[in-house]
């Protein structure tokens, strides 16, 4: 489907929104029930599972157990993991896996056609299902967008971005999305939102420019139940070389024996953890971000671990440092934390509803509990589809019913944009990896301001989706895994928990903050 008008009179019992991994295989499962993939980018492209370059988390290898892979879950996840919903998704984890081998990808094999696993960061066994060293996430992308073009029950809109939730009789209908100029609506029975994370609303980021969290924005302005969305990972390693979005160096290096070295050319990691290069995410951001901030400089250093072997190993991260200038086979890597992943979402039950009846959620845009406070390494993708198969069995079955999408008028131009630099430049600032609640107080009343100023126009929906992350990060007054306060350094039994906050709780912590300050916007 090239264009909105070549769909005039076709029905679309499913409207999925969202053209990555999680929307994709939600659709495939579907078949041959009829669904329409709305996707902001061609699909497979502006997708952040397209560029996951570990692999999938899957407890498939010998010595393995679900028990093991669970227990790295929830240690991972500093105390808040859902543990029946963690323990759900890894019994299900092989399943899937197998399921994306019958599609075509190409997972590493070894000489006897096992499945070659690695390991990463804070799992006690290897167990992630990789393609070539670093391309898993495209490998996988390519094979399911080979295999969805070739799906009669699945249409495709794509260069089309969703803008709002049609809610109808306090039930979600359908869609309203921009394309070619124009703003258009698609009803159908029942509506998926797939559209992927946040981290464009961040200023350094490893993530495409379409995840500047129009979906969780989209659910949220709609009353959906938003969970978590204090916690925000930032990945230890992105390639520091001032591109947008930064390029990353996957935690495989390191889960391979690559080291982590000030500008002297000193390991620092076990000054402050035990398991040194391979402590969770969050500790290892934090510590390279203070030995960064602190001008001793941060460097992945591989050449011991990887070598002259670089390039055949881990092709995409060679590239991506050859093209900044840096040989990694001879000399360390320049990195920095990045926003990489939300662990926080619409909240979604075990079947992927929303607290809106007609409403769906898979992916990154979800919050499923699985994740907690930190997020394994890997478990995201492993998420994705496993989520994407539940929603496709709760769906309704295909009732024939629907309405051919119609164009309603102009659209307002910069609804494809990237979210705003101002906005961006706040959060990174004071809703970083490392937070206090004076930059908090601050970070709100600015996305208050930018919220009054962009009304309900293009970045209604990446201010709402920012407001939510700034005010829970503003009422958690502790520090666990991903959210870190220096104000409030550790982990409080009293937060021993999730949060959930709808988009007018949120606005009632800005309210209160700005009746404090004296503030009337």
């Amino acid at each position: 489907m090239s264009a909105p008008t070549e769909a005039a009179g076709r029905l679309a019992p499913v409207v999925i929104v969202g053209g990555g991994l999680a929307g994709l295989f939600c659709a495939l499962k579907l078949a041959p029930r009829r669904a329409v993939v709305i996707a902001a980018a061609p699909i497979g492209q502006g997708a952040s599972s397209a560029w996951a370059q570990g692999g999938i988390a899957s407890a498939m290898g010998e010595g393995d157990t679900f028990e093991k892979h669970l227990a790295d879950t929830l240690a991972a996840g500093a105390g808040i993991v859902d543990e029946a919903m963690a323990a759900g998704m890894i019994a299900e984890g092989p399943d899937r896996v197998h399921d994306l081998l019958s599609y075509g990808v190409p997972f590493d094999r070894d000489l006897e056609g096992r499945l070659n696993l690695s390991r990463e960061a804070a799992h006690s066994e290897r167990r992630i299902v990789r393609v070539r060293g670093d391309m898993a996430g495209r490998a996988i992308m390519e094979a399911l967008v080979a295999r969805v073009r070739q799906t009669p029950s699945i249409e495709l809109c794509e260069n089309a971005v969703a803008q709002d939730l049609i809610v109808e009789g306090g039930r979600v209908t359908g869609v309203r999305f921009a394309h070619d100029g124009h703003l258009n609506e698609l009803r159908g029975a029942a509506v998926v939102l797939a559209s992927g994370g946040i981290g464009q609303l961040y200023a350094v980021t490893t993530n495409p420019s379409e995840a500047c969290g129009r979906g969780l924005g989209m659910a949220a302005r709609a009353g959906a139940r938003i969970a978590d969305a204090e916690f925000v990972q930032f990945h230890p390693t992105a390639i520091d070389t001032g591109a947008d979005p930064a390029p990353l160096a996957t935690e495989a290096l390191r889960g391979d024996g690559a080291t982590l070295i000030d500008r002297a050319g000193r390991r620092f990691m076990f000054d402050v953890h035990p398991d040194g290069e391979l402590a969770p995410r969050d500790i290892v951001a934090r510590a390279i971000f203070r030995q960064v901030a602190s001008g001793e400089g941060a460097f992945l250093d591989c050449r011991q671990a990887v070598g002259a072997e670089f390039a055949q190993r881990f092709p995409t991260v060679y590239a991506s440092c050859m093209a900044a200038g840096i040989d990694p086979a001879v000399e360390p890597i320049p990195v920095v934390p990045a926003v990489h992943y939300h662990m926080g979402g619409v909240l979604t039950d075990e079947h992927g509803r929303t607290s809106l009846p007609g409403l769906w959620a898979c992916g990154e845009v979800t919050s499923t509990g699985v994740h907690g406070a930190n997020r394994l390494a890997s478990n995201s993708l492993l998420e994705a589809v496993v989520f994407a198969a539940r929603v496709a069995a709760d769906l309704p079955a295909d009732p024939g019913i629907g309405t051919p999408i119609s164009r309603i008028g102009a659209a307002e131009e910069g609804e494809g944009d990237k979210a705003p630099p101002a906005l961006r430049r706040v959060l990174s600032r004071h809703v970083g990896v490392v937070r206090d609640a004076q930059g908090l107080a601050e970070a709100l009343l600015t996305i208050g301001e930018l919220r009054a100023a962009h009304g309900a126009g293009a970045h209604a929906n990446a201010t709402a989706a920012a407001l939510l992350i700034a005010a829970g990060a503003y009422q958690r007054q502790e520090s666990r895994g991903a959210h870190y306060r220096t104000d409030f350094p550790q982990a409080e039994e009293g937060w021993h928990r999730r949060t959930v906050m709808t988009l007018a709780e949120a606005e009632a912590v800005l309210a209160a903050l700005r009746q404090t300050r004296g503030t009337s916007l």
